[in-house]
C-alpha cells in the first residue's frame, strides 16, 4: 500500500502526540492511520511514530517491536533509495492498538516530548545539514532497527534501541545535532550490549 499524504507534518515532538491522539470515541488506531495522520512530507517524523510507541511502555505487547522495526527499516530503505511514495504491506498498516492502549502511551510520553522540544536548539548542524548527514542518519537507523525482532523478549532493551533511533530522527526534525549526536551514542551503545548478550551465549 502506497502512501503520499499531503497534510503539514507536525515540527516537534509534542505536536507529534497530540496528532496521534485518537478522536473521540475510536475504538483502536491502525499502522495506516497513524502514519495517515503524521503526513509523508517529514520522513523523519513519520520514523518517529513507531520509534517513540517503542520507547513507550508499549514495547511490552508481543510483536510491537518487531513490526516497528519493520516498519523503519522498510521506510529508512526507500527513502535512501530516493523514493517519494512510500510503501508497507498491508499486512502491517492493518496492525492496529486500541485507543486506551494509545492514549496511555501518549499520556507517559508527553511530559519527556515537552521537556526534549524546550530544550532543543540550533547546534552540531555538520551531523543534521545537508545530504550527507541525512544519509548517515537513516543508514543508523536502519541498522538500529535491524536488532529489535530478535531483542524482542527483552522489552526495555528494544526501547533503548527505540530511544536511539527517536534521538536521531529528532534531531533531524528540530535540526539539534546534539539530540542526534546522542542517538548516535546510544545505538553504539545498544550494539554493546547485543554483543555482549551474544558473547553470554556462545
Amino acid at each position: 500500500m502506497a502512501f503520499d499524504a499531503s497534510s503539514p507534518p507536525p515540527e516537534n515532538l509534542v505536536e507529534l502526540l497530540a496528532v496521534l491522539r485518537p478522536e473521540p470515541g475510536e475504538e483502536s488506531v491502525s499502522v495506516e492511520e497513524a502514519l495517515e495522520r503524521v503526513g509523508f512530507r517529514s520522513f523523519p517524523a513519520v520514523i518517529l511514530v513507531p520509534s517513540v510507541l517503542v520507547v513507550s511502555p508499549l514495547s511490552g505487547i508481543p510483536g510491537m517491536p518487531t513490526v516497528s522495526g519493520m516498519v523503519i527499516l522498510l521506510i529508512t530503505v526507500q527513502v535512501l533509495m530516493g523514493r517519494k511514495h512510500l510503501w508497507l504491506p498491508g499486512f502491517i498498516m492493518r496492525r492496529s492498538l486500541s485507543s486506551a492502549r494509545m492514549n496511555k502511551a501518549l499520556d507517559w510520553l508527553q511530559r519527556p516530548a515537552a521537556y526534549m522540544d524546550r530544550h532543543s536548539h540550533d547546534r552540531l548542524s555538520l551531523l543534521v545539514r545537508g545530504s550527507a548527514a541525512r544519509v548517515a542518519a537513516y543508514v543508523a537507523t536502519a541498522v538500529i532497527s535491524t536488532s529489535w525482532p530478535l531483542l524482542e523478549i527483552l522489552p526495555f532493551v528494544t526501547s533503548f534501541g527505540a530511544g536511539a533511533v527517536a534521538m536521531i530522527m529528532y534531531g533531524l526534525m528540530v535540526r539539534d545535532g546534539a539530540y542526534a549526536l546522542w542517538g548516535y551514542l546510544q545505538g553504539a551503545a545498544l550494539y554493546a550490549i547485543v554483543l555482549s548478550i551474544w558473547a553470554g551465549l556462545v
